[in-house]
């Protein structure tokens, strides 16, 4: 049985998919792994890759430390995205099927959509203060939590594992360069590929989801509510539409 992997975004960690890969195994009754990028999580002593290509790279080599041989399913957000998206350009025949969720990619989705202008200026505030403040906004940016205990309990979480495994500001620029500088093949990926996406993502426009999906003829479902972080906002959700893509 082909084993899950889960690929998170820009200086995020396994961590912070939360309860959600032990659903996302109960629902698909198969094996489901997370991958670290360098400089994220356990790996925060580590250089980061400026180039997609090198993520990877890190992940396959990863996974076969592990134990975990091809081919895979690839479940990924955001950046994490990205890193699938070039893996099925560079080893198609290690990859047996892709969701990708809140992505973009040149050339398909002009840079104003692929960030939102309105959070410019906001994202400066990455590089300096402390880790309560950045875990905050990138909280406020990525997740629609209505509940106040939810937001909480969720922010305490991710203020912890950056004081645990923090990110320097030479890797968040390294990692930032290398979402920038990727640019995917201009024919749709030979992977079968779902995309999912929130309707009310913050940071980045769900016209970049639904502009893939009419380039590559491949299947979408989008989410009324949530937003860039939709695992978090909905894991049932995802879950249950990528089980209902399968069958």
């Amino acid at each position: 049985m082909s084993t899950w992997v889960l690929l998170r975004g820009l200086m995020r960690e396994s961590r912070h998919w939360g309860a959600f890969p032990a659903r996302f195994q109960r629902e698909m009754s198969a094996p489901v792994v997370t991958v670290d990028f360098p400089g994220n999580g356990g790996l925060y002593k580590l250089k980061s890759a400026s180039r997609v290509e090198e993520m990877v790279e890190h992940a396959r080599v990863q996974l076969r430390q592990l134990g975990h041989a091809p081919p895979y399913r690839v479940l990924a957000l955001s950046l994490g995205a990205m890193v699938a998206e070039a893996w099925s350009e560079m080893y198609v025949e290690e990859l047996e099927k892709m969701v990708l969720i809140n992505t973009s990619l040149a050339p398909y989705n002009p840079f104003y959509q692929r960030l939102r202008p309105k959070n410019y200026v906001a994202l400066l505030s990455l590089f300096h203060g402390p880790a309560s403040r950045r875990e905050a906004l990138i909280l406020r940016l990525t997740s629609n939590l209505r509940h106040t205990e939810d937001l909480h309990e969720t922010l305490q979480q991710w203020v912890a594992y950056a004081g645990e495994c923090p990110i320097s500001n030479a890797n968040i620029l390294r990692q930032l360069v290398a979402a920038m500088r990727y640019r995917a093949a201009s024919t749709a990926p030979q992977v079968a590929t779902l995309l999912l996406a929130g309707e009310q993502d913050q940071l980045v426009n769900v016209k970049c989801s639904l502009i893939l999906a009419q380039h590559w003829h491949c299947a979408i479902r989008l989410h009324p509510a949530a937003g860039h972080d939709l695992p978090l906002d909905d894991g049932v959700w995802v879950a249950q539409q990528v089980k209902e893509w399968l069958a």
